[in-house]
């Protein structure tokens, strides 16, 4: 390689992944027209699936939903009323009887019972909420989340994410624009109630998806960052892609205000091991009791059994979780943050100086005349809309029911069908990942921690072990690690990221299991396979 470009790796190195992808991309498309491959993009997380039933309900109760809004009025000018709330359920159970052969009204009926017999709720106001939900008229009321899609969700929450044993008390739910509106929501009013202020000491766990590397570099935070990187490595030297405790008890430090986590990992895909939950358990239980930890649990229902730290320590951990990836619905936009009603974040703003509390009473007194019991969950969703729109803050009536939905049917299948959805889910992901990992002919040793969503592959280690530790030095002496993911764009057609840019090893490439088939998979094992030993054979030529 040349010094130009060299150079010009060094450059494109300081990008984003999700930014280098697209020249990537452009590279693979070369080489499908050059060499008629076929273009196999395994950069992105987006998944190749979707769950039919939840959205199958969603179009059921839609119809059942324009159905009352023309019985209310039905002009001819193609001019309809709105759901009237009286007697609607004994109407919605009519078109249940009437309709019970229609795709998703088994699911309706399902959730409907599940509503009435879990939760005793008032039946017209349930079906109601539903309606308007589905025909989207109305704003978001309350803004924060629905008040039924709440009950929902915090159900499928304690399965999923507290696996079946949640703490004590409740959690509150806002419903956000996907897992990413949520992060920015969370970062903001950390800042604007001065639970964070610029330039304070906050940890990262890494690898990461890059915004979480990116937005504490911007100069409105400017944090003083801590990375934990999952450095460990199994007696065979190979990555584990968990923590060292002595790591995490660094956080004991008490100027390290913000812990943030993804559980499992992005890219390496991996839940936090007990060993260091239990140390971030006992961070805070005897060191530093007002660390916040933020956690995004996106990939946690890809690990069976899986427990958020929301879960294990409820008082301190705000939990994103997004509806995309499981249920194949990035386009949907769906998430919740959620907060326990008992939390730290809620304390330390009681805490703050008289100074700053009379910043906040000015900032928010336009929404409520007890400014100081305006909970930190309520000051996101008015953070959200710059407080003076509060009034038309929340995510789209629609957003929420689909959402209510996809929730409501994997509860009703662990209830009915002990998790068959999660079990075939998790087993398509699995295979996907040892066909890639058997055809490159390294090793993925069992692992009850890993979600498989991704899988990231250090080539050095590899390298050495299959051709030992000078090889490993000739690579790092005469090559940019973005070679790896330049050159099975521009041979293979192949479409990775580099794991570099997740602060992960430089040389590790990140494979998304998520959006192609079974036997892509095999291809690309091989390009990495058929990479790494090009790689040799050149430095074996030059030795000779």
């Amino acid at each position: 390689m040349d010094d130009k470009e060299n150079r010009i790796d060094s450059e494109l190195s300081k990008l984003s992944p999700f930014e280098l992808k697209n020249r990537i991309i452009a590279l693979a498309d070369e080489s499908v027209k050059k060499d008629a491959h076929v273009m196999l993009n395994a950069g992105r997380g987006n998944p190749n699936w979707i769950a039919p039933e939840p959205r199958e309900a969603f179009i059921a109760l839609s119809s059942f939903a324009i159905g009352e809004c023309r019985r209310v009025m039905d002009l001819p000018d193609g001019i309809a009323g709105i759901p009237e709330k009286e007697g609607i359920a004994s109407r919605f159970e009519q078109y249940l009887k009437d309709n019970v052969s229609l795709p998703g009204v088994p699911l309706l009926k399902r959730v409907y019972s599940y509503m009435l017999m879990q939760h005793a709720v008032d039946p017209d106001s349930l079906v109601h909420e539903w309606a308007e939900g589905v025909t989207g008229d109305q704003y978001p009321v309350p803004p924060r989340i629905l008040q039924y899609t709440q009950m929902i969700v915090r159900d499928y929450l304690d399965m999923a994410m507290c696996d079946n044993r949640p703490p004590e008390g409740e959690y509150d739910l806002f419903a956000t624009e996907g897992g990413t509106a949520g992060m920015c929501y969370v970062f903001d009013s950390l800042q604007q109630n001065f639970l964070l202020n610029r330039g304070d000491s906050v940890a990262l766990m890494v690898p990461v998806f890059t915004p979480y590397i990116e937005i504490p570099r911007l100069d409105r935070f400017s944090y003083d960052v801590l990375n934990i990187c999952a450095g460990s490595l199994d007696s065979d030297g190979i990555h584990t892609w968990q923590y060292k405790v002595e790591d995490i008890y660094k956080l004991r430090d008490p100027k390290y205000k913000v812990l943030f986590v993804t559980n499992p990992s992005n890219p390496p895909s991996y839940a936090l091991g007990s060993d260091v939950i239990d140390a971030i358990k006992d961070v805070v239980q005897n060191s530093n009791p007002d660390l916040m930890i933020i956690t995004d649990d996106v990939y946690g229902t890809f690990v069976p059994g899986f427990r958020s730290l929301m879960a294990e320590l409820p008082h301190n951990t705000v939990c994103v979780y997004s509806f995309s990836k499981y249920f194949g619905a990035t386009g949907w936009r769906t998430a919740v943050v959620a907060l326990h009603q008992d939390n730290v974040f809620d304390r330390m703003i009681a805490a703050l100086p008289d100074s700053r509390k009379a910043v906040l009473e000015n900032r928010y007194s336009s929404l409520t005349v007890d400014v100081p019991g305006l909970r930190f969950i309520d000051r996101m969703v008015a953070d959200s809309r710059d407080v003076a729109l509060n009034h038309t803050a929340g995510l789209s009536l629609p957003q929420q029911t689909q959402m209510s939905f996809f929730a409501a049917f994997a509860l009703i299948d662990s209830i009915e069908n002990g998790g068959r959805y999660q079990k075939a889910m998790i087993d398509l992901i699995q295979r996907r990942l040892h066909a890639l990992w058997e055809s490159t002919g390294f090793t993925l040793k069992p692992d009850p921690l890993r979600a498989g969503y991704y899988s990231e592959i250090d080539m050095l280690v590899w390298a050495r072990k299959f051709y030992g530790v000078e090889f490993v030095d000739y690579l790092k002496a005469n090559y940019n690690p973005l070679d790896v993911v330049f050159r099975l764009a521009r041979e293979c057609g192949q479409v990775v990221l580099n794991g570099g840019g997740f602060d992960g090893p430089k040389w590790s490439v990140r494979v998304s299991l998520a959006n192609l088939d079974e036997d892509a998979y095999v291809k690309i094992g091989k390009g990495i396979r058929s990479l790494l030993d090009s790689y040799a054979a050149e430095w074996k030529g030059g030795k000779g």
